[in-house]
């Protein structure tokens, strides 16, 4: 016998919080998630602590977890995006629905990526918000990559210089997180945090995470493009930093997680995302994250009304009657 559980009424799309208003990212393991209510409750050794689904944006849930069929409801209620990750986050597996219901940003992308000279003039806007104040729009993609190299390996060295920390380069095995330098172990696990969260927006907004601009082939190409805008400012001095007190850290990703997410609503970095996302793919568009129309393509009318049964009238299927 079925037994339907009562919970919270479904809270309706314009009733929730926006993705740039949600805290950034919780990244949970060894730990069983259920629901009550409008909350979702993780339990561990350590006990049980309850969290507002839709306070959320982005759950990272790494190894030992397990999820309810009633916490992913609620979760897919409240829109917060759900990924599946390795063992400190450093590898993705899977994500869960968007918060959004409609696909205009999804088309735009797809518009863009599919024509060469709109692609290229996308990539250039990305590679021009490293360099605010200089005009590259004359520069081609070959010059803006070694441009983008420049910078990267200047900012190692200068964080190398001010903290002390000895870099050598990015050298690090993503099956084997361990082994790697005390900067390159935060450098993943910081990475690994800036993409999820920059892949809960994408996903979130409605827009594929392997349709990229700059970076192509894989699947999530556009989470790297995005996480890319923000690396040297966000991610990279935090790893440092880390690294440089590494000797008192018991557990550099845990560590490295946290000052992360700080970092992160300091940095008020959902709404710039999502900002930025908008800038890239469409000059002017609302905020449209709670529109929810389904549309019927047609050649030459572009879009045309659905749920309704056309060809009622005339021969011709121009004119439309009951609705279905």
């Amino acid at each position: 016998m079925d037994v339907q559980q009562v919970g919270a009424k479904k809270p309706e799309l314009q009733e929730l919080p926006q993705i740039k208003e949600r805290i950034s990212f919780l990244y949970l393991e060894h730990s069983v998630i259920n629901r009550l209510d409008s909350a979702i409750t993780v339990t561990d050794e350590r006990g049980t602590v309850h969290i507002p689904a839709a306070a959320l944006g982005v759950i990272l849930l790494g190894p030992g977890t397990k999820i309810t069929h009633r916490a992913m409801e609620l979760i897919g209620d409240t829109g917060a995006s759900v990924l599946w990750v390795g063992e400190q986050g450093v590898r993705y597996y899977a994500h869960g629905r968007p918060l959004t219901h409609s696909s205009r940003l999804l088309i735009a992308q797809a518009s863009l990526v599919s024509n060469v000279r709109s692609r290229a003039a996308v990539a250039r806007r990305m590679y021009a918000m490293r360099f605010p104040g200089e005009d590259v729009s004359e520069m081609s993609l070959q010059q803006l990559r070694g441009r983008e190299g420049a910078r990267i390996r200047s900012v190692y060295r200068t964080l190398s210089k001010k903290t002390g920390v000895t870099w050598n380069g990015r050298e690090y095995d993503p099956n084997n997180f361990d082994e790697g330098s005390p900067v390159n172990k935060a450098l993943s696990a910081a990475h690994a945090c800036l993409y999820g969260v920059c892949h809960g927006v994408i996903v979130a907004m409605g827009c594929s995470p392997g349709l990229g601009f700059v970076h192509s082939g894989h699947e999530r190409s556009f989470v790297y493009d995005i996480a890319d805008l923000y690396k040297a400012e966000l991610t990279i001095p935090i790893a440092f930093d880390i690294a440089l007190r590494h000797e008192d850290i018991e557990d550099i990703g845990r560590a490295t997680r946290r000052a992360v997410r700080d970092a992160i609503n300091e940095f008020k970095l959902l709404p710039r995302v999502a900002s930025d996302i908008r800038e890239l793919l469409m000059e002017e568009i609302e905020d449209d994250v709670t529109w929810d129309v389904v549309e019927l393509w047609d050649d030459k009318n572009g879009y045309v009304k659905s749920g309704i049964s056309y060809g009622l009238d005339d021969d011709a299927g121009e004119g439309y009657g009951e609705i279905l």
